[in-house]
Order: C-alpha cells, then structure tokens, then sequence
C-alpha cells in the first residue's frame, strides 16, 4: 500500500485485516512478518480479533440482510429486525466463561 497519508504501522494492520478477511493470513509468512516488525504479539492478537469479529458481524448482518442504517422509501432495502434478549446473551456468554477450558490442545502443525 503506497499512501503518505498512514503510517507504516497502519498500512500493516490495513495488510493484516486483509488477509483475516480473505482467509489468506495463515499461509502468508511475509504479510506476518511485516505486521510483527509493527506491533507486539498482544498487539497482532487484537487486531486479529478486530478483524475476525467485524468480519463476523458483516457476515451474520448480510446473511439476515439487517441494513447498516434504516432505509425508507420505495426502491430501498427492506428492513429487518432481530430482537435480542440481552438476558439469553448474557447467560451463554456466562455460560462460555464458566466453561472455558484450563488449558487449550496444542495445535495440529499440518
């Protein structure tokens, strides 16, 4: 990315968040690399998890076509509406707390 306006740590968590969106960040050792030489292992944790979770976010809000602003009118998009109940969100997370693992397998090196 060529730009004067970002910094070279931005440029590489713009990199960074490509790759997570594209799925291509496991197998590109040199975007990796690029993005440690900018920011500290809990650092590229975070932006990973940024990334993943508005990821997972467009994905869930595309999938319901839930639009990013209400809409009105003729010709616009139909609006759909998910109702949570905040108590139920809260108790699975609750639930994913109190069950969370001491200790995770070590990963398959495959």
């Amino acid at each position: 990315m060529d730009s004067d306006l970002l910094t070279d740590r931005e440029k590489a968590a713009i990199l960074w968040a490509e790759h997570v969106t594209k799925n291509t960040a496991r197998s590109r050792d040199d975007v990796f690399e690029t993005v440690r030489k900018q920011f500290s292992e809990s650092e590229v944790v975070e932006l990973t998890f940024a990334s993943a979770y508005f990821n997972m976010r467009n994905r869930f809000n595309d999938s319901l076509q839930i639009p990013l602003e209400p809409h009105s009118g003729e010709g616009k998009i139909k609006e759909r509406s998910v109702k949570v109940n905040t108590d139920k969100l809260k108790a699975y997370f609750e639930f994913i707390l109190d069950n969370w693992p001491e200790q995770f397998p070590e990963p398959n090196p495959d």
